[in-house]
């Protein structure tokens, strides 16, 4: 999983759980929050993919979810994503 904050990977075997109380070694945001779980979806209702999962109205928050499920970590950097996406961009303005 990345942390949500610093984009640092954070190693998590699995089944392993991420505790209410756990921070990020990189940046001390908590890690336990919406942001950092493989059921958040900006798209789904309530902006989690868990029917039954109680509101969150502080994403980036810790909170006590029990449906929480770490992310997960496809290795890639996010800082290039958002490069190739603004070249994309430039390219489509601009031309090739």
């Amino acid at each position: 999983m990345r942390c949500h904050g610093c984009q640092s990977g954070i190693a998590i075997t699995a089944g392993e759980s991420v505790g209410f109380r756990a921070e990020c070694e990189a940046c001390g945001r908590d890690l336990h929050v919406c942001l950092n779980c493989a059921h958040h979806d900006p798209s789904a209702y309530n902006e989690c993919r868990e029917p039954n999962a109680e509101r969150v109205t502080e994403r980036d928050r810790a909170n006590r979810c029990d449906d929480f499920r770490p992310g997960e970590d496809d290795g890639a950097d996010p800082a290039d994503d958002a490069r190739a996406k603004a070249k994309a961009a430039l390219d489509a303005l601009f031309g090739d």
